[in-house]
Protein backbone atom coordinates (compact mmCIF):
# COMPACT_ATOMS: atom_id res chain seq x y z
CA UNK A 1 0.00 0.00 0.00
CA UNK A 2 1.02 3.33 -0.75
CA UNK A 3 2.82 4.47 2.49
CA UNK A 4 1.93 8.23 2.10
CA UNK A 5 -1.77 7.33 2.09
CA UNK A 6 -3.44 7.65 5.81
CA UNK A 7 -6.86 6.90 6.99
CA UNK A 8 -8.06 9.52 9.19
CA UNK A 9 -10.66 7.62 10.35
CA UNK A 10 -14.74 7.27 8.71
CA UNK A 11 -14.69 8.82 4.93
CA UNK A 12 -11.27 10.96 5.59
CA UNK A 13 -7.99 10.56 4.46
CA UNK A 14 -4.76 12.57 3.64
CA UNK A 15 -2.06 12.22 0.63
CA UNK A 16 0.96 13.40 1.73
CA UNK A 17 2.95 13.58 -1.61
CA UNK A 18 4.44 17.05 -2.49
CA UNK A 19 0.93 18.22 -2.40
CA UNK A 20 -0.77 17.95 0.89
CA UNK A 21 -4.06 16.76 0.17
CA UNK A 22 -7.76 15.88 2.34
CA UNK A 23 -10.60 14.41 1.23
CA UNK A 24 -13.50 15.05 3.80
CA UNK A 25 -11.90 16.02 6.72
CA UNK A 26 -14.16 15.35 9.77
CA UNK A 27 -12.68 14.69 13.47
CA UNK A 28 -8.96 15.57 12.71
CA UNK A 29 -6.81 15.76 14.84
CA UNK A 30 -5.88 20.10 16.08
CA UNK A 31 -1.81 19.28 14.68
CA UNK A 32 -3.10 18.07 11.33
CA UNK A 33 -0.61 19.18 8.98
CA UNK A 34 -2.29 22.10 6.67
CA UNK A 35 -3.74 21.31 3.69
CA UNK A 36 -2.60 22.42 0.14
CA UNK A 37 -6.10 20.67 -1.53
CA UNK A 38 -8.77 19.72 0.20
CA UNK A 39 -11.58 17.15 -1.96
CA UNK A 40 -15.04 16.70 -0.55
CA UNK A 41 -17.15 14.14 -2.19
CA UNK A 42 -20.89 15.96 -0.71
CA UNK A 43 -22.51 17.48 1.84
CA UNK A 44 -23.65 15.43 4.78
CA UNK A 45 -21.86 16.45 7.98
CA UNK A 46 -19.77 13.27 8.29
CA UNK A 47 -17.81 13.99 4.72
CA UNK A 48 -18.10 18.34 5.15
CA UNK A 49 -17.12 19.60 8.17
CA UNK A 50 -16.32 23.27 7.90
CA UNK A 51 -14.87 22.47 11.49
CA UNK A 52 -12.33 20.30 10.22
CA UNK A 53 -11.53 22.48 7.35
CA UNK A 54 -10.79 25.30 9.22
CA UNK A 55 -8.26 23.22 11.23
CA UNK A 56 -6.02 22.84 8.11
CA UNK A 57 -6.93 25.56 6.05
CA UNK A 58 -4.14 27.98 4.60
CA UNK A 59 -4.95 31.43 2.87
CA UNK A 60 -3.59 29.54 -0.31
CA UNK A 61 -5.86 26.20 0.02
CA UNK A 62 -7.82 25.33 -3.09
CA UNK A 63 -11.02 23.54 -1.87
CA UNK A 64 -12.53 21.45 -4.25
CA UNK A 65 -16.18 20.52 -3.92
CA UNK A 66 -19.88 19.59 -5.21
CA UNK A 67 -21.88 23.18 -5.80
CA UNK A 68 -23.81 22.34 -2.34
CA UNK A 69 -21.10 22.45 -0.55
CA UNK A 70 -19.43 25.14 -2.50
CA UNK A 71 -22.32 27.48 -1.77
CA UNK A 72 -21.71 27.31 1.61
CA UNK A 73 -17.71 28.05 1.62
CA UNK A 74 -15.90 31.26 0.80
CA UNK A 75 -12.25 31.25 -0.32
CA UNK A 76 -11.01 29.16 -3.36
CA UNK A 77 -13.25 27.05 -3.84
CA UNK A 78 -13.96 25.16 -7.18
CA UNK A 79 -17.29 23.65 -8.06
CA UNK A 80 -17.08 20.31 -9.40
CA UNK A 81 -19.71 18.03 -11.00
CA UNK A 82 -19.17 13.93 -12.60
CA UNK A 83 -16.92 14.25 -15.64
CA UNK A 84 -15.04 16.73 -14.59
CA UNK A 85 -11.13 17.22 -14.93
CA UNK A 86 -8.54 19.27 -13.36
CA UNK A 87 -4.92 19.33 -13.11
CA UNK A 88 -3.86 21.09 -10.24
CA UNK A 89 -0.35 21.67 -9.42
CA UNK A 90 1.57 17.77 -10.36
CA UNK A 91 -2.11 16.00 -9.02
CA UNK A 92 -4.76 14.85 -11.77
CA UNK A 93 -8.33 14.78 -11.14
CA UNK A 94 -11.40 12.80 -12.25
CA UNK A 95 -14.47 13.53 -10.92
CA UNK A 96 -16.74 10.42 -10.78
CA UNK A 97 -20.60 10.29 -9.81
CA UNK A 98 -21.52 8.66 -6.72
CA UNK A 99 -25.35 7.58 -5.27
CA UNK A 100 -26.99 4.66 -3.92
CA UNK A 101 -29.14 2.22 -6.69
CA UNK A 102 -31.66 0.94 -4.92
CA UNK A 103 -31.49 3.27 -1.60
CA UNK A 104 -32.79 6.78 -0.51
CA UNK A 105 -29.57 8.26 1.13
CA UNK A 106 -27.23 9.58 -1.75
CA UNK A 107 -29.82 9.57 -4.52
CA UNK A 108 -27.85 10.45 -8.33
CA UNK A 109 -29.71 13.47 -8.58
CA UNK A 110 -27.85 15.05 -5.63
CA UNK A 111 -24.91 15.48 -8.09
CA UNK A 112 -21.93 13.41 -5.33
CA UNK A 113 -19.24 13.20 -6.22
CA UNK A 114 -15.87 10.46 -5.96
CA UNK A 115 -12.78 11.07 -7.46
CA UNK A 116 -9.56 9.44 -9.40
CA UNK A 117 -6.74 11.24 -8.09
CA UNK A 118 -3.44 10.41 -9.72
CA UNK A 119 -0.41 11.78 -7.85
CA UNK A 120 3.31 10.02 -7.76
CA UNK A 121 2.13 7.78 -10.44
CA UNK A 122 -0.42 6.35 -8.92
CA UNK A 123 -3.86 6.38 -9.30
CA UNK A 124 -6.40 6.31 -5.95
CA UNK A 125 -10.03 6.00 -6.10
CA UNK A 126 -12.22 7.29 -3.21
CA UNK A 127 -15.21 6.41 -4.21
CA UNK A 128 -17.51 8.69 -1.89
CA UNK A 129 -20.46 7.30 -0.72
CA UNK A 130 -22.04 4.72 -3.18
CA UNK A 131 -22.82 1.60 -4.48
CA UNK A 132 -21.37 -0.33 -6.87
CA UNK A 133 -22.37 1.44 -10.01
CA UNK A 134 -21.57 1.15 -13.92
CA UNK A 135 -19.27 4.27 -13.73
CA UNK A 136 -16.93 1.99 -11.71
CA UNK A 137 -16.26 -0.06 -14.72
CA UNK A 138 -12.71 -0.24 -16.28
CA UNK A 139 -11.49 2.26 -14.13
CA UNK A 140 -8.39 0.19 -12.73
CA UNK A 141 -6.99 2.33 -10.25
CA UNK A 142 -3.86 1.17 -8.41
CA UNK A 143 -5.89 1.61 -4.98
CA UNK A 144 -9.62 1.65 -4.77
CA UNK A 145 -11.41 3.64 -1.22
CA UNK A 146 -14.44 2.12 -0.64
CA UNK A 147 -17.52 2.67 1.58
CA UNK A 148 -18.98 -0.21 3.25
CA UNK A 149 -21.86 -0.95 5.54
CA UNK A 150 -24.87 -2.58 3.99
CA UNK A 151 -27.03 0.53 4.96
CA UNK A 152 -25.88 3.65 3.49
CA UNK A 153 -23.76 1.82 1.02
CA UNK A 154 -22.37 -0.97 -0.49
CA UNK A 155 -22.00 -4.36 1.94
CA UNK A 156 -18.43 -5.77 1.36
CA UNK A 157 -19.52 -8.57 -1.14
CA UNK A 158 -20.66 -6.00 -3.34
CA UNK A 159 -17.43 -4.01 -2.51
CA UNK A 160 -15.18 -6.84 -4.11
CA UNK A 161 -17.54 -7.42 -6.61
CA UNK A 162 -17.29 -3.64 -7.97
CA UNK A 163 -16.36 -3.90 -11.73
CA UNK A 164 -13.41 -2.04 -11.28
CA UNK A 165 -11.99 -4.41 -9.28
CA UNK A 166 -10.97 -8.04 -10.04
CA UNK A 167 -9.45 -11.53 -8.38
CA UNK A 168 -9.29 -10.87 -4.57
CA UNK A 169 -6.51 -11.73 -2.25
CA UNK A 170 -5.53 -10.81 1.42
CA UNK A 171 -3.30 -8.03 2.07
CA UNK A 172 -2.92 -6.76 5.61
CA UNK A 173 -4.97 -3.75 7.08
CA UNK A 174 -1.90 -2.16 8.91
CA UNK A 175 -0.43 -0.61 5.77
CA UNK A 176 -2.87 2.05 6.45
CA UNK A 177 -2.22 4.11 9.07
CA UNK A 178 -5.01 4.28 11.68
CA UNK A 179 -5.93 7.20 13.97
CA UNK A 180 -6.73 6.25 17.42
CA UNK A 181 -9.01 8.36 18.26
CA UNK A 182 -11.12 7.56 15.22
CA UNK A 183 -14.73 5.96 16.44
CA UNK A 184 -14.66 2.54 16.28
CA UNK A 185 -17.41 1.52 14.24
CA UNK A 186 -15.73 4.06 11.51
CA UNK A 187 -12.52 1.72 11.73
CA UNK A 188 -10.52 -0.77 9.46
CA UNK A 189 -10.36 -3.38 12.41
CA UNK A 190 -9.22 -6.23 10.33
CA UNK A 191 -7.41 -7.72 7.42
CA UNK A 192 -10.27 -9.20 6.14
CA UNK A 193 -11.34 -5.36 5.50
CA UNK A 194 -8.86 -4.69 3.03
CA UNK A 195 -7.59 -6.66 -0.16
CA UNK A 196 -5.53 -6.78 -2.94
CA UNK A 197 -7.40 -7.33 -6.23
CA UNK A 198 -5.58 -8.11 -9.35
CA UNK A 199 -5.69 -4.21 -10.46
CA UNK A 200 -6.08 -2.40 -7.15
CA UNK A 201 -5.57 -2.50 -3.30
CA UNK A 202 -8.82 -1.86 -1.93
CA UNK A 203 -9.47 -0.41 1.32
CA UNK A 204 -13.35 -1.26 2.27
CA UNK A 205 -14.19 1.84 5.28
CA UNK A 206 -16.65 2.04 7.33
CA UNK A 207 -19.78 3.93 7.07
Amino acid sequence: MYDKLHWLGHDSFRIDSDTIIYIDPWKLAKDSPPADLILITHEHHDHFSKEDIEKIRRRDTRIIATPTVALALTGTVSEVAPGDHIELDGVTIDVLPAYNIEKRFHPRAAGHVGYVITVDDLRIYHAGDTDAIPEMSGLAPDIALLPVSGTYVMTPDEALEADALAVVLDVDAESVDEQPTAPRASRVAAPATARRTGRADVLMRGN
